[in-house]
């Protein structure tokens, strides 16, 4: 394991109920692959939907923007800045994600330049694809 939740948290801002990813288990180069266990305690089952428990795909998405955020912000040059969300392409979903799954988080930074990165993310339930999507990423100060 590369990084835990606590060591994950001292890179990316998010916080419960927001932090969708429990740990780093690689990273090399420009790949990543992190990893969300799936709970029914969690806070949006309450509403999607009470009685058929299934993760969002908003949130499989902010799962793996999380983890590829982990990935850039480790960057010895982009220690202390924030990752932001610039675009969404490509976005299928396969497989509905439930609790008791265990969400496997895989990046691949394809392009980086000026500040925008471009990554290649797939997120699997064993091994079986549950979302994949191109996503991109602002690289910026915290203010």
């Amino acid at each position: 394991m590369v990084y835990n939740s606590n060591e994950i948290q001292k890179i990316i801002p998010h916080r419960y109920p927001f932090l969708l990813v429990d740990r780093i288990e690689k990273m090399e180069g420009n790949k990543i692959i992190g990893i969300k266990c799936i709970s029914a305690n969690e806070m949006q089952f309450l509403g999607h939907f009470p009685n058929k428990h299934i993760m969002p795909g908003v949130l499989q998405l902010e799962a793996l923007a999380q983890t590829a955020a982990v990935m850039l912000l480790s960057k010895e040059e982009n220690k202390g800045k924030i990752g932001l969300f610039a675009g969404i392409d490509k976005a299928r979903f396969k497989r509905q994600v439930i609790p008791g799954d265990v969400l496997t988080l895989e990046v691949e930074l394809v392009k980086e330049r000026m500040g925008i990165a471009f990554v290649k993310a797939v997120a699997k339930v064993e091994d079986e694809i549950a979302v994949s999507a191109d996503l991109m990423f602002a690289i910026d100060e915290v203010r």
